[in-house]
């Protein structure tokens, strides 16, 4: 896995906002896609980017560690490093209960069929919530076989 390469990916796909905004699905954000699920989150105030950029460490480390666990828990520790990072980023903006209902993604996955992983990505409500975003993970995933 290439952090720095994961790190950019993720600001690209994410965006950056040091003030409070409400994502596309209504939801509290702040900095690199980070859910206002702390209380001290105020509207209208501008935060350092030093600050939201270690939340964007502990958000990642977390994906990181969830993403893995996944990964095994489906026999998919063995696959490419670049499915490797789309997993991640995939859990960093589904959550881990999210990603893990991709069924059929894993079930191609466990076989290193990437191919077959890029078309379960696309069908899905993610891919119709946030398709640029889909299209362009689904089409790393494929690159990968």
């Amino acid at each position: 896995m290439n952090l720095k390469r994961l790190m950019e990916s993720v600001k690209k796909h994410e965006g950056y906002r040091n003030k409070v905004y409400l994502d596309t699905l209504g939801k509290r954000t702040v900095g690199v896609g980070h859910l206002c699920v702390e209380d001290f989150w105020e509207d209208d105030k501008e935060y350092e980017e030093s600050f939201l950029m270690e939340i964007l460490q502990k958000d990642l480390q977390e994906a990181i560690r969830n993403a893995k666990e996944l990964m095994n828990e489906h026999g998919c520790s063995d696959i490419n490093e670049i499915a490797e990072e789309i997993l991640i980023e995939m859990v960093f903006q589904l959550g881990r209960t999210g990603v893990s209902k991709f069924k059929n993604m894993w079930k191609a996955l466990a076989e290193l069929n990437y191919v077959g992983a890029s078309y379960e990505m696309l069908d899905s409500r993610w891919a119709k919530q946030t398709p640029n975003r889909a299209k362009a993970m689904a089409e790393q995933m494929k690159a990968c076989a």
